[in-house]
């Protein structure tokens, strides 16, 4: 659990707010719950790697077709 307490009477929220925030960012703990938040089936590596590539292929394709001006 991350805490944070005042520096002295002085500080301000918004310094402590930023602090706080600085520090949830650093230890990764947002992306944690994000990557968490759905779940996903495991699939292999292999299988991965190909979906990436036919993902980056139709990616090209498409491009490919906006620069030709036929989309």
């Amino acid at each position: 659990m991350i805490q944070v307490t005042r520096k002295d009477s002085k500080e301000s929220t918004e310094n402590l707010l930023r602090r706080f925030n600085r520090k949830v960012q650093q230890s990764g703990l947002i992306a944690a719950v994000k990557q968490g938040q759905f779940y996903q089936k495991p699939v292999s590596k292999r299988d991965r790697r190909s979906k990436a590539i036919i993902r980056q292929e139709r990616k090209n394709i498409k491009l490919k077709k906006i620069k030709l001006g036929q989309r």
